[in-house]
């Protein structure tokens, strides 16, 4: 009977033993997972945070824009990747926060990126000429602001040949070298390509409205040489043109205009 009592006894400890190894596991699996969603949701904010601040550096802050033409060599090539400046030339919206934040009024000369006044869904980067009030002229390729010529040693020049502003010609033509003297309305800007013979710019479309200025150049953080930009190239096209900067990335890459100013 002792003996019966012992191994009863015996057994009832073996399950409670092996009731409290099932429990634990269970425990541990349930911990285990516990841990396993913490760790997914802390991932899931650091994305969420490193997405949300992305973002409001790319709406406030900096910006990237790709080179596609030609209109502002030398100063910049076609394949040139470009920091923009966003924050800068942001308008204040009220006197505490231009006290505070070092906001910048848009000068001549400063290479800006801008919505294409035509069709706002394209940027184009140009030079600002002229100023709002400024009285901006163009006579043989030589700008006048103001009645004063331009000092200008970024521009290039390919065709030595001047269109005379000759009224039978088309303006797309004849304000190429040529341009009346014009006076920049309140809150507009005119801005050329330093390619002069080779810019689609204000000489030919009108004047930059400032709520239309993105941004100012600011950096080159790579130049790649890229074919220039090409609106009808097809999808195949385009997939080998992005196949081909992982091939040649070291040979086609501009290294001596790697993290040049913008000026």
């Amino acid at each position: 009977m002792l003996s019966y009592l012992l191994m009863k006894k015996k057994n009832f400890k073996e399950k409670e033993k092996r009731k409290f190894s099932i429990l634990k596991f269970f425990k541990k699996k349930e911990k285990k997972k516990k841990e396993k969603k913490d760790k997914l949701r802390e991932y899931y904010e650091a994305i969420a945070v490193a997405v949300i601040f992305a973002s409001f550096v790319k709406i406030f802050i900096l910006q990237t824009y790709k080179i596609p033409t030609e209109s502002m060599v030398k100063t910049l090539l076609v394949g040139d990747h470009l920091i923009v400046d966003k924050f800068s030339f942001r308008e204040p919206g009220n006197k505490i926060f231009k006290a505070i934040f070092p906001f910048k009024e848009i000068k001549r000369g400063d290479v800006v990126v801008f919505k294409y006044p035509k069709d706002p869904k394209f940027f184009f980067v140009k030079r600002a000429i002229g100023l709002p009030g400024d009285k901006v002229q163009i006579i043989n390729k030589k700008v006048y602001v103001n009645g004063e010529e331009l000092n200008e040693p970024y521009t290039q020049f390919l065709d030595e040949n001047i269109i005379p502003p000759d009224p039978s010609l088309s303006e797309l033509v004849r304000y190429r070298d040529n341009f009346p003297e014009t006076i920049v309305p309140e809150n507009m800007y005119f801005c050329l390509g330093d390619n002069r013979d080779n810019s689609n710019d204000s000489r030919f479309w009108g004047f930059v409205p400032r709520n239309y200025i993105a941004g100012r150049g600011w950096i080159i953080y790579w130049s790649y040489e890229a074919p220039r930009y090409d609106p009808n190239k097809s999808m195949l096209d385009k997939a080998v043109d992005f196949l081909s900067v992982f091939i040649n990335f070291f040979t086609k890459t501009r290294w001596e205009r790697t993290f040049i100013w913008v000026r």
